[in-house]
């Protein structure tokens, strides 16, 4: 007998809940096509009884596409595309071949570029380093980003650019639309060159921020770079509607394989406005040592530094085919349905008196939110829990999810109100200051998190793992032994407490 066919304990409440689950949730029974594809493609989940919630981190590839990858080198004699060689063309051939499927999965048409790089931060980063920032210039972000987007500022700052934060709303963590309006119209009419950063869906939260903010922008006259890296492995992005300037994903977020390969879709307009302030091999024409000149490459070519990881690029078409054959509305209506569920067993869990055992950072319902949960758990005296210890006894059963900070300080900060007075003080109290003296300081001087455990749901999820994440957190009820010092949250009130006072 598989390891899969062994009995699971509570395996009888299971159904029960499942049959419930498929009541308020018909639309799940619309996916059944996934559930033949984990049994397929990702079987090795239920072989070694695994729960995998961190999609947000990374998807899982299927079986298929390595066995495809995997056929597709064994057939071919490929080399560096750098040359007019017969392996050279054939190589160039097929990232070409892969360059045309991305832009056509993102119905770019002939407005838009794509950029291959080694990930969405590497895709960010040639935007932060080759837009024209200067003085009078303004780099404007929301709270909620990816510190990838964050590290812009400081190109932007460099250059003598104003750097300004929109906030958000709480506690859904929303983009405050009046705010937000009032920023983009403040710099109307000027003529200098002005950045809006936002994501798609945040990495955080789940927040969903509104995509016409990129018509909104660019009617202010603003360039928009849109951060789809947590949005596009569960809903699809039509460039033909949505147009910003600017748009990084990475393909191992939609379907886990090829890691190391990300792309840099732009506007054609707006990539005459880049420039880059170096050159590499691979991106010039010409380039003379003794006259100190060079001559970029054209187009995408000129920011694909280097030699690109080109035998990894022609997995990038299978990964879309893929995605293709499942089809994103089937992945969407999945997720959407375990997450509704997740949320409302999480938001009911309370101890024994009474107290609620989960704080949801960001909506509790599925409008306007992606299959991203964050929270932190508290005892039954409202004393928070430590959530690497949740995560170590979440790795001892077998389940995959991820803690911390999640690389999304603004938007952790906001979650807590964390005040910049509170961060300060904190950074005060040790000249070498590391990140777990940097949680431990927050904690113990305002009572507030400055971290929390986040599980995330993808193309191969089912209604087992969210029971079975549950199940686990149910564990913890009644249980003080995991509490932080002296910290108190009353959820009921959204109040710090500390001491019981």
């Amino acid at each position: 007998m598989s390891r899969s066919s062994n009995p699971i304990p509570g395996n009888a409440a299971r159904s029960r809940a499942y049959d419930d689950f498929l009541r308020a949730c018909p639309d799940y029974a619309s996916t059944a096509i996934l559930d033949a594809l984990r049994a397929s493609d990702y079987r090795r989940l239920d072989d070694q009884e695994h729960v995998y919630l961190d999609y947000t981190g990374g998807s899982l590839y299927a079986g298929s596409q390595v066995r495809a990858h995997a056929a597709l080198l064994d057939a071919e004699v490929l080399g560096n595309p750098h040359s007019a060689s017969l392996t050279s063309s054939a190589t160039t051939a097929l990232v070409e071949q892969s360059r045309r499927a991305v832009l056509a999965w993102f119905n770019a048409g002939t407005d838009y570029t794509a950029v291959f790089t080694q990930n969405a931060t590497a895709a960010l980063k040639l935007v932060g380093e080759s837009y024209p920032f200067r003085s009078g210039g303004h780099y404007l972000l929301t709270f909620d980003n990816h510190n990838s987007v964050n590290g812009i500022r400081e190109f932007a700052i460099a250059r003598g650019a104003t750097v300004t934060y929109a906030p958000l709303t709480t506690p859904e963590l929303r983009v405050d639309r009046r705010r937000m309006s009032a920023l983009l119209g403040g710099a109307a009419g000027s003529s200098e060159p002005r950045l809006f950063a936002f994501p798609a869906q945040s990495n955080f939260s789940g927040v969903r921020h509104p995509l016409d903010l990129v018509e909104e922008a660019h009617a202010d006259g603003w360039d928009v770079l849109l951060d789809a890296a947590a949005f596009v492995p569960s809903n699809r992005l039509d460039l033909g509607r949505v147009q910003p300037d600017f748009l990084c994903v990475s393909f191992y977020k939609m379907f886990g394989y090829p890691t190391g390969v990300g792309c840099l879709l732009v506007r054609r307009r707006a990539l005459e406005k880049l420039r880059r302030p170096w050159f590499a091999g691979g991106t010039v024409n010409f380039a003379t040592v003794q006259a100190r000149r060079h001559i970029l490459a054209p187009g995408e070519a000129g920011f694909e530094d280097g030699t690109l990881d080109y035998l990894a690029i022609p997995a990038v078409e299978i990964g879309l085919r893929h995605l293709a054959a499942v089809g994103m509305e089937t992945i969407q209506t999945r997720v959407r349905c375990l997450t509704d569920w997740l949320l409302a067993e999480l938001v009911a869990l309370r101890h024994g008196n009474g107290r609620h055992m989960a704080r949801i950072y960001g909506p509790v319902t599925t409008s306007d939110r992606g299959g991203t949960v964050t929270m932190n758990l508290y005892d039954p005296d409202g004393h928070l829990l430590d959530y690497r210890r949740v995560e170590q006894l979440a790795t001892e059963r077998r389940i995959s999810l991820r803690t911390g900070c999640f690389c999304n300080p603004g938007a952790g900060e906001a979650a807590e109100g964390l005040s910049e007075e509170d961060i300060a003080a904190a950074l005060e109290q040790s000249p070498e200051m590391t990140l777990p003296r940097f949680l431990h300081a927050v904690t113990h001087r305002g009572g507030k998190s400055a971290g929390a455990i986040r599980v995330s749901l993808g193309i191969a999820s089912n209604f087992a793992d969210v029971y079975r994440f549950v199940q686990f957190v149910t564990e913890l009820r009644d249980q003080a032994r995991l509490a932080l010092g002296e910290v108190t949250f009353d959820i009921e009130t959204c109040r710090v407490i500390r001491d019981g006072s």
